[in-house]
């Protein structure tokens, strides 16, 4: 699971340092894999002026450079870009700086004669890109001397925590935050989430094709149409942040169905209305049914696996990965927006027989909070009217949201009988009720309600743990 420190702090209010976010994340049991930090990386990287490109005496396709890095004293670089020229703002490194890209550290040198004290750099030794052709050529208001990753919005840190299968509630960035704000890292940021107001109903009818016995393969099942949208790029800042953590932003309505995945641990899939032929079923597949999924491979299907269907046959394969016929695109001018729950045991037979690993599967085979389907349809809407435009419908609903609820009967005590420790009732208390629990009771034993995003909470030993690994694990 990876996200950016800007990211976390959309929903983290805190002014704690990297390294103490890092330290608090593996304390608590999500255990930190990996930060990459492009800002300290490139932190000797400055933006240059190129004051002079003089042909090199002694070699035809080098230029002897004059190079402004801020300080009041030029600096002599051979260069050999074909774009090196006098007036342009590039990228300056000194002596002495490690570049990723050649897997050098640069010194002082004379190339064909001439000195070089440092080097004019492209995006390729930045390790920004595949570009080798050229050094960076910057706009015209780049300002000199200010530090390249700073000025290009790359002080950004991303971070890699290794999840345990059972917190599916740290599969999302929300999540996250949720967990560092119950060691008292920082704030929960709470913003409301009002429904959307639909215009009309949704004409697009949906029917849960199961025999008694199956309902639970899904049970809930949302859809909202949204007329009117342009879909096309979606913005910069999204973008960044879907690259950050390795995922190739495709277009708005797909963005937004990604960058709800991450942030809220919410899947979703969006269809291009104009291409679904009427009501959408969700039904078991038939033996011998294929799709042409979104990766442009085709599967074929058992009645093993769950699809949504319409008139012209399988649309998706429910919770793991839509269709290519049935996809948005920039023509794309309304959109179906789906969120649904799904059973997590079909969900990882299915993509283990398919050979799919989606991030909508990862979610789903491991449980997603059943309570968000809505607010999560909503708040995809909203970004979808916010970036895209269109009027939204009602919301079409088949099927129900389970009750899954259970109340735990909890001793105080259990914690310093399973972990040997001594915590007083009152810290317990405020940990568990900043995990989201809900607890009734004033004496030595309460009833625990365990937040509907927490499925693998069951028993007395499950709420220890949750207590223990926010105290710290070091005070065992």
């Amino acid at each position: 699971m990876k996200f950016t420190l800007s990211w976390l702090k959309d929903h983290l209010d805190t002014e704690a340092s990297l390294d103490a976010i890092a330290e608090t994340l593996t304390r608590i049991g999500l255990e930190v894999e990996g930060i990459e930090d492009k800002a300290a990386a490139l932190r000797p990287y400055v933006i240059a002026r190129v004051i002079s490109a003089e042909q090199h005496p002694n070699a035809d396709r080098l230029r002897v450079c004059q190079v402004d890095t801020g300080d009041g004293q030029p600096l002599q670089v051979v260069c050999g870009a074909p774009n090196a020229r006098a007036g342009m703002l590039s990228v300056f490194a000194p002596p002495g700086t490690y570049v990723p890209g050649k897997d050098i550290t640069l010194s002082v040198g004379t190339i064909r004669g001439v000195e070089s004290r440092g080097m004019l750099c492209s995006g390729a030794e930045l390790g920004l890109g595949e570009d080798h052709d050229g050094i960076l050529d910057l706009p015209a208001d780049a300002p000199v001397g200010t530090a390249y990753a700073l000025w290009a919005g790359l002080d950004d840190p991303v971070i890699e925590i290794n999840l345990t299968p059972n917190r599916s509630d740290c599969a999302s960035i929300h999540g996250i935050a949720r967990d560092l704000a119950a060691t008292g890292l920082g704030t929960l940021k709470r913003e409301p989430m009002p429904p959307v107001r639909g215009e009309g109903a949704c004409p697009t009818a949906v029917t849960l094709q199961f025999d008694a016995h199956d309902t639970g393969l899904c049970p809930f099942f949302a859809l909202r149409l949204v007329r009117g949208v342009k879909n096309g790029p979606s913005p910069a800042w999204m973008q960044k942040r879907l690259r950050a953590i390795g995922l190739r932003p495709i277009n708005a309505l797909v963005d937004i169905t990604n960058y709800m995945t991450f942030d809220r641990g919410r899947p979703l899939h969006v269809f291009d209305a104009n291409k679904v032929a009427g009501a959408l079923i969700v039904r078991r597949a038939e033996d011998g049914e294929s799709l042409v999924a979104l990766d442009g491979k085709t599967y074929r299907l058992d009645s093993d696996t769950v699809v949504i269907a319409d008139a012209n046959g399988v649309e998706s394969i429910g919770g793991i990965m839509g269709g290519q016929a049935s996809g948005c695109d920039e023509s794309t001018t309304d959109v179906l927006i789906e969120s649904a729950l799904w059973d997590p045991r079909n969900i990882a037979r299915t993509g283990r027989r398919l050979g799919l690993i989606t991030d909508a599967r990862y979610r789903f085979e491991r449980g997603v909070d059943p309570a968000f389907a809505l607010p999560g349809l909503d708040l995809a809407t909203r970004l979808v009217i916010d970036l895209c435009g269109g009027t939204p419908s009602d919301v079409r609903i088949a099927g129900e949201i389970p009750e899954l609820s259970h109340v735990i009967d909890f001793p105080w005590t259990e914690v310093r009988r399973l972990a040997g420790i001594e915590l007083s009732r009152a810290e317990m208390k405020v940990t568990l009720e900043s995990l989201g629990f809900h607890i009734s009771g004033s004496g030595d034993r309460v009833k625990v309600l365990p937040p509907s995003w927490r499925p693998d909470v069951e028993g007395k030993a499950d709420l220890v743990e949750e207590i223990v690994r926010i105290a710290g694990l070091d005070r065992i």
